[in-house]
């Protein structure tokens, strides 16, 4: 099976073509900008979840996955690999990861007439220590399919993705299958940053504390993960990863990819890191608006509300040359609510599993206009789990109770207190970027919340708390049907997942039932 899916015979092959030569490849459709760099416009504009399936064949699928039969897949490839053997094909093989102990070799075909995607895969990753050696995965890409639908085929480390030209199907694919790889080596793959704030601690001393951050489309992981948290001197922060890291069960991190891939909807001068990267020379551009003068307008969303770009490394402050995260020692949950929940949470590790099998956020317009505001949930906040979502949380669990030293937080970075004709008090940047800052530090003060038994912050230097209580907000009723509300909603989910331990789903309840 592995073999026969992952055949390609092109009528031509374009065996690894250098950055150059796939810039003047995709030229013919390129926007020049006035820094330089280079804008696309596709005709699908977001990822394709609903066409996107897995192979049911020796992979136990789960609740929130779509599964296509061996056959069907069989007959989908033959009639690919047909259509192939007639047409020019770009091969470009690329690395994820750089580390002795997570480095895989990638392999893309993909039709010459779209040389932009693999333009913006070689940014996003590492080259290759043999380009000809098997390789780990194989993505076979065919954006003028004329029907859309991605399948992978995770044991064989195959995707087949038709019918759509968005080059977030490429990145996801390798990482996708990626994430299958290392759980079956006990890891866990991670939608998640990585950095490393350096600070002096509440006694003076100076530490190095990792973090991973979570968080679904919207809620602000990428601007948290590039942020420099006011610190200087020698304090700082090194910047490692913003969208896939592999834990193993020490909680070490690997990073995965080079470049960084990055949402422009309203980037502007305050997000100075992005802002820097996104405006070099080197960043590639799909579906931002471009005026004739070679202007870009990041606010302008008549393309898509979901203008992407990718940037490079060298061009992110506070990188270096480390794409690895020695340690997770604190794990934070990024959530985007707007009536109970505080801007900040400490939890136990049975709490933590449960947040990360709720990745909890709500619905924004640019997501989903019709649902906007309602509940939103995806185990991990990782869309990209293949097999049942439960093991992904027990095995969390473990890590956690193994390893004391990693602690686990909620961050809200949405409102506090809303409720009609009041948006709620917002959680600024400034505000979330701070909490991270004093977490780090070990500064903050806590008590226990009696409705959650979560721990929320009595006291963070520097920070007037007054305007961040929820329960300050409502009356005691209407805060009582909210929490219940709430919990309701949780107790709903995390039934959906069978196998998962009785302590992560008992986490929601009230402390002591």
């Amino acid at each position: 099976m592995k073999e026969v899916l992952r055949r390609v015979i092109p009528g031509e092959e374009i065996n690894n073509p250098s950055l150059e030569t796939l810039k003047e490849l995709a030229s013919h459709e390129a926007q020049a900008t006035v820094y330089g760099s280079v804008n696309f416009i596709t005709r699908v504009r977001n990822r394709s979840a609903k066409f996107t399936y897995i192979v049911e064949d020796g992979v136990q699928l789960g609740v929130d996955q779509q599964g296509i039969s061996r056959q069907r897949a069989l007959e989908l490839a033959e009639q690919v690999q047909a259509y192939l053997s007639k047409k020019p094909v770009i091969r470009l093989d690329r690395q994820m990861g750089n580390h002795p102990d997570f480095r895989l070799h990638c392999r893309l075909y993909i039709t010459a007439e779209y040389a932009r995607i693999p333009l913006q895969w070689h940014l996003m990753l590492f080259e290759p220590e043999n380009r000809d050696g098997e390789p780990d995965l194989v993505s076979i890409y065919v954006p003028e399919w004329p029907e859309r639908i991605i399948f992978c085929h995770p044991e064989a480390g195959v995707t087949y993705i038709l019918g759509t030209d968005y080059f977030g199907e490429c990145k996801k694919s390798f990482l996708r299958m990626a994430m299958y790889l290392v759980k079956k080596r006990g890891w866990l793959g991670l939608h998640a940053g990585s950095k490393v704030l350096r600070v002096r601690d509440k006694n003076g001393f100076l530490k190095e504390v990792g973090f991973i951050l979570f968080g679904l489309s919207g809620t602000g992981k990428t601007t948290l993960t590039m942020h420099n948290h006011g610190l200087s001197g020698e304090e700082g922060v090194a910047i490692r990863q913003d969208d896939v890291v592999m834990m193993n069960g020490r909680g070490f991190c690997y990073g995965t990819e080079n470049g960084f891939y990055i949402k422009t909807e309203g980037l502007d001068e305050s997000q100075l890191v992005l802002y820097r990267a996104a405006t070099a020379p080197g960043a590639v551009f799909e579906n931002v608006k471009v005026l004739e003068n070679g202007q870009i307008l990041f606010d302008d969303t008549e393309l898509t509300s979901n203008g992407r770009g990718v940037i490079l490394r060298r061009d992110v402050l506070n990188t270096d040359d480390r794409i690895d995260l020695d340690k997770a020692h604190r794990l934070i949950f990024i959530t985007r609510r707007d009536t109970i929940i505080p801007p900040v949470a400490r939890l136990t590790a049975e709490q933590a599993a449960a947040y990360f099998m709720l990745g909890e956020s709500i619905e924004t317009s640019a997501g989903d206009p019709t649902r906007a505001g309602q509940s939103k949930r995806e185990v991990g906040t990782n869309p990209f789990i293949i097999g049942p979502e439960e093991e992904e949380g027990n095995r969390l669990l473990e890590i956690l109770r193994d390893n004391p030293d990693m602690e686990c937080y909620l961050l809200n970075t949405g409102s506090v207190g809303a409720r009609p004709g009041f948006p709620g008090e917002k959680i600024t940047i400034a505000v979330s970027t701070h909490i991270l800052r004093e977490i780090a530090r070990n500064s903050i003060t806590w008590q226990i919340d009696p409705d959650w038994g979560y721990q929320v912050p009595l006291q963070v230097p520097g920070l007037d708390l007054k305007h961040y209580n929820p329960a300050a907000y409502y009356s005691p009723e209407v805060y009582r049907q909210l929490v219940e509300e709430l919990r309701r909603e949780r107790r709903q989910w995390l039934a959906k997942y069978r196998g998962l331990k009785p302590e992560i789903v008992t986490a929601v309840e009230p402390p002591g039932k």
